[in-house]
Formats: structure tokens, sequence, C-alpha cells
């Protein structure tokens, strides 16, 4: 459940800080890399429901954000959290392939759909976010791999 908290409140959070101070976009993107693998484990525990999560974090966001940062995220946000639905449906790859696969597809959607849509063009900005979203998943590849015994933990 710790999970699914995180994530709603991740994405409200988000949301509405980027909505109080758009100027620190840079910061709000590295935080965004966050919100991806929190998705991913709301998708492993509750499935098809991180769909439904995902709508109650949007809809509290278009409540308390700025409606036009909520809309670029909701719309950034379904197309990604489809990504990686179709990711985690179709693919029968291990867990820890999947996050990674789903990110590897999700993020560069998402990160242009949103920056887009808010007309943030920063190469900076992009590279960040990108980064972020991307190291974040890609440790949690590299802890889930260690613990499967595969890779000794100090690598």
């Amino acid at each position: 459940m710790i999970w699914l908290a995180a994530y709603v409140g991740s994405i409200l959070a988000i949301n509405f800080a980027f909505s109080l101070f758009p100027h620190l976009d840079l910061v709000w993107s590295c935080w965004a890399g966050l919100i991806f693998v929190l998705r991913d484990m709301v998708q492993v525990r509750f499935g098809h429901w991180s769909l439904a999560a995902m709508l109650v974090g949007t809809l509290l966001s278009t409540l308390l954000a700025d409606p036009f940062v909520a809309t670029a995220s909701v719309a950034a946000f379904a197309v990604s959290e489809l990504i990686d639905w179709a990711v985690f449906t179709v693919t029968k790859r291990p867990l820890r392939d999947r996050l990674w696969l789903s990110a590897a597809l999700s993020v560069p959607v998402d990160t242009a759909l949103f920056f887009g849509m808010l007309d943030i063009w920063d190469p900076g900005v992009w590279a960040a976010s990108l980064a972020s979203k991307l190291l974040g998943v890609s440790v949690v590849w590299a802890l889930m791999r260690a613990r499967d015994g595969r890779l000794p933990a100090t690598a």
C-alpha cells in the first residue's frame, strides 16, 4: 500500500511543485524519475489497477495544481502508462527487464509530450528528465538483478 500512496502523492506533489515554481523545471525533471519507478512498483503489485491510481493522482492534480500543468501531465502520463501497461501485459521477460524496457519506451514519449505541451524546449531540462528517469529504473534493475543472485551486491 505504501507504493500506491507514494505514487499518487508524487503525481500530485510534482504537478503542484511545477505549478508553483515552474522556473525550477530542472529540479522537477529529476524528481520525475522517481515517479516512473513508483508507477512500475504499483503496476507489479496492483496490475491493471495502476491505471486507477494514475487517474486519482491526475484528478487531484487537476483540482489542486495549475490546470495547464495538470493537463500536460495527464496527457503524458496517459500515453506512457499505456506503453507501460502494454509492456507488462505482452512481455513475458523477468520483472526487472520489463521495468527497464517499459521505461526505455515510455520515458522519451512522456518527456516529449509533457515538455512540448508546456512549451519547454531547454535541452538541459529534457536531458535531466530523461537521464533521471532512466537512471532510476537502471538502479532498480541492478538491485533486482543482484537480489536474484546473478551479480554480487557490490557490483
